[in-house]
């Protein structure tokens, strides 16, 4: 697969960990970093991600940073983009299962590296149930008139 993944400054260490991992695992991976731990905007990392994947440059995207929260709204602003703010392997499976989420918001500040690992194990061999998820899904396009 291709993987896109950005980071902020908090995500750093996360990221070059997730990183190695996918490349273990032979994926390709699209690093937009940040490398360092120097204070940087959340936004200029993630929206890169959410681009690839919006445009099927990636299969899926991962993104961190302090909550996970920042990242998470700026990759839902791209059309076609499925964020999923995640802080436990449970939460990974069911946004892949139930709602198709295409790119995973780790929150560096809130879950040690060994379960941001293992959330990207879950997700990444989780598939999508389909069927009635699918519907829901469908009603999700901000042009899509739903009131």
């Amino acid at each position: 697969m291709k993987i896109s993944i950005g980071n902020d400054h908090a995500g750093t260490s996360y990221k070059r960990l997730i990183q190695n991992k996918l490349e273990e695992l032979g994926h390709e991976v699209t690093n937009y970093g940040t490398n360092s731990e120097e204070s940087v905007d959340y936004p200029d990392f993630v929206h890169p991600v959410a681009n690839d994947v919006e445009n099927s440059r990636a299969d899926l995207g991962v993104i961190i940073c302090g909550s996970g929260n920042g990242a998470n709204m700026t990759a839902n602003k791209h059309q076609g983009v499925r964020s999923a703010l995640c802080w436990n392997t449970e939460i990974a499976e069911l946004a892949r299962s139930h709602n198709n989420a295409n790119i995973l918001s780790i929150p560096a500040r809130f879950v040690s590296e060994e379960l941001a690992v293992d959330m990207l194990i879950t997700f990444l061999n989780t598939e999508f149930e389909g069927g009635r998820h699918q519907k829901r899904i469908d009603k999700i396009p901000a042009n899509n008139n739903c009131s």
